[in-house]
Order: structure tokens, then C-alpha cells, then sequence
């Protein structure tokens, strides 16, 4: 199993949803740089449940960080930061070994990790993985100085007034179901020419470890998709300062893989939860045909409010990791 990213900021995720702890081990971070326990506080406090229609799992969430020195600042060393998992019901996901969920990683990490594997609420594909991915994040933006992040949900179950999002979640959960959306990253600040024109471009190398969030379905920088429906005239970007800034920003803030110094933006899509209290319909390997499946656990009504700060997180460490190749 690979649990691990980065050329030269390297990160391993380790543990699972209903394990003793989950963690991430962050190498390359060079010497002397301070890492504030307020700073990791501050950004795991945005992923912690307690809106309606979030998950009524609530986890300490305290990190344990080995291998800074008295001042908290780093050593040139590993660091491992490290997650207690306290707030876990096992027996509740016990019958999806026979009964996988719909649209959910149930059946296909059996089939590859074998029986022992762990998929107690969801084992390593969980959402629970993503407090690592935080802790994460919040090394890569001690890394990238000068560097600003805005990051938002802009649209619920397709809607996008931010109004009627919490109306939307709350009948969604009220039905025992689940909305998606889309989450958006604008990074002002990246002033250094990062990525490369091919495999290390700032988009394939930002991607990837997006695309490493559970749930996450599409992602796409600038106009996106919306640029197949335009002409080059309407949307090539015009140059107006030496420094390489344009009047208009379809690009995303990068040009032929590299940063262009403009502001760097990602939207990210979110399916639905898949483990919904609705019953479903799934094969049942005990009967040997399909049968009715209630899901038990504890869930989000929609996962995209909260995954926010893992999008940052996740393009932060793509961006340090490029940082520390130039």
C-alpha cells in the first residue's frame, strides 16, 4: 500500500478510521522553521464537526508532534504528527463485509488488501484520514512565505447562494441523505515561477493530491471546463505589466504547467456521502443475491463543508513540494 506523496516534501499517512491513532510523517522540512501549536489548532478547528447535518463523531483532535525542538521550531528531521482515534463504534460497519455500500471503497479494498483489511468506517479510504492531511497543510504554509489562502464552499447540491446552504444540508439530512458540492481555492501571493511544463506542472502535481481526498470527483483550475465553450479571443488572458499580471485570470494563475504570479485558482467537486440512513439496494455476498442495506455509523449530510480545509491543505503541500525543487 502507498500511503505516501512529495519529491522533496515528502508526506506518509498511517492509520485508519478506527485504529488506535492516524498520523502523517512529513519529510524535507528544512531546519528552524516554527510551527505554532495555535497555527495547527486554528485549521483543525475548520474541519471539526458542528453544524447541523455534520457527523455527531467528535475526536479530540490534539496532535501529538515528535520532532520539533523546545521552541516548536522544526530540526531538519521527520516530524510525525500524530491523532488518538477515541470515539469509535466498529460494530456498526461489521455487516459491509458482506454487504458493501453503494458507491463507497468497501468492496474494492477488501479485494485488494484481502479479509484482515480494516473497513471499519471506511479503514483508510474514511474521511477521518483527512485530519492528517491537515496537519499536513499546515506545515506546507509555514513553507510559503508571503503566501495567502481564501478558501470556501461556493455551491451545495447545486445551488450556490450561500444563504440556502445550511436549508439545503438540514432537509437533506432530515431524509437520511446527502448533498455534494464545490469547494474553492484562490492562492494569492505565488510569486516564484513553480512547476514544470509536463508531469510536475502546477496543476498535475496540485491535482494529484486532491484527487487524494475521499470524495473528491473533478477538479479543475481557472475557467476549467467552462474554457471548451469559448473562443481564444474571448478568453486569452492580456498581459498588462512587466511583472506578468493580466486583465483577466482564465488561466488559473498558470500558464504551460509553471505559476504566472497571478492568483492560483482550483475548484474542487465533492460527491454526496455515500453512506446515507436511506435503505439502498446492494449485493448481499451472504445471500448471493441483492438485498436491502441499512447503513449504520455516523455521517456527514455533506462532507464538502467541512473538506474545505483539506483542499487548502492538499494545495499547499503540492506548492511547497514544488517550492523546494527550485
Amino acid at each position: 500500500m502507498n500511503n505516501s506523496f512529495g519529491h522533496r516534501l515528502k508526506i506518509t499517512i498511517f492509520g485508519a478510521s478506527h485504529a488506535e491513532e492516524v498520523g502523517v510523517l512529513v519529510e524535507g522540512v528544512p531546519a528552524g522553521v516554527a510551527l505554532p501549536m495555535e497555527a495547527f489548532v486554528a485549521d483543525l478547528d475548520r474541519r471539526r464537526p458542528r453544524r447541523v447535518g455534520e457527523t455527531p463523531r467528535h475526536e479530540a483532535d490534539m496532535p501529538r508532534i515528535e520532532g520539533l525542538d523546545a521552541e516548536g521550531r522544526t530540526t531538519g528531521e521527520a516530524l510525525r504528527i500524530s491523532f488518538s482515534n477515541s470515539n469509535i463504534r466498529s460494530r456498526d460497519y461489521d455487516h459491509l463485509r458482506r454487504q458493501p455500500r453503494p458507491s463507497h471503497a468497501d468492496l474494492v479494498q477488501l479485494r485488494k488488501y484481502g479479509k484482515e483489511c480494516d473497513i471499519a468506517g471506511g479503514g483508510m479510504a474514511s474521511g477521518r484520514m483527512t485530519v492528517a492531511l491537515v496537519a499536513a497543510g499546515v506545515v506546507a504554509k509555514a513553507l510559503l512565505k508571503n503566501v495567502a489562502f481564501e478558501t470556501r464552499l461556493i455551491e451545495v447540491g447545486g445551488e450556490s447562494d450561500e444563504v440556502k446552504f445550511d436549508d439545503i444540508i438540514s432537509r437533506a439530512a432530515a431524509d437520511g441523505d446527502s448533498v455534494g458540492g464545490v469547494v474553492e481555492c484562490r492562492i494569492r501571493g505565488v510569486r516564484e515561477p513553480l512547476g514544470e511544463p509536463f508531469f510536475d506542472s502546477v496543476e498535475s502535481v496540485m491535482a494529484h493530491l486532491l484527487f487524494s481526498i475521499p470524495a473528491v470527483k473533478g477538479v479543475e483550475f481557472g475557467d476549467g471546463f467552462a474554457s471548451a465553450a469559448k473562443r481564444g479571443s474571448e478568453r486569452n488572458d492580456m498581459i498588462v505589466s512587466e511583472s506578468g499580471a493580466t486583465y483577466t485570470n482564465n488561466e488559473g494563475g498558470i500558464n504551460g504547467g509553471i505559476a504566472n504570479g497571478n492568483d492560483i485558482v482550483v475548484r474542487v467537486a465533492i460527491k454526496p456521502t455515500p453512506s446515507i440512513a436511506q435503505e439502498q439496494m446492494t449485493y448481499d455476498f451472504a445471500k448471493g443475491e441483492v438485498s436491502p442495506l441499512i447503513i449504520g455509523g455516523r455521517h456527514d449530510a455533506c462532507i464538502a463543508r467541512r473538506a474545505a480545509v483539506v483542499v487548502e491543505a492538499m494545495a499547499a503541500v503540492a506548492l511547497a513540494d514544488l517550492k523546494l525543487q527550485l
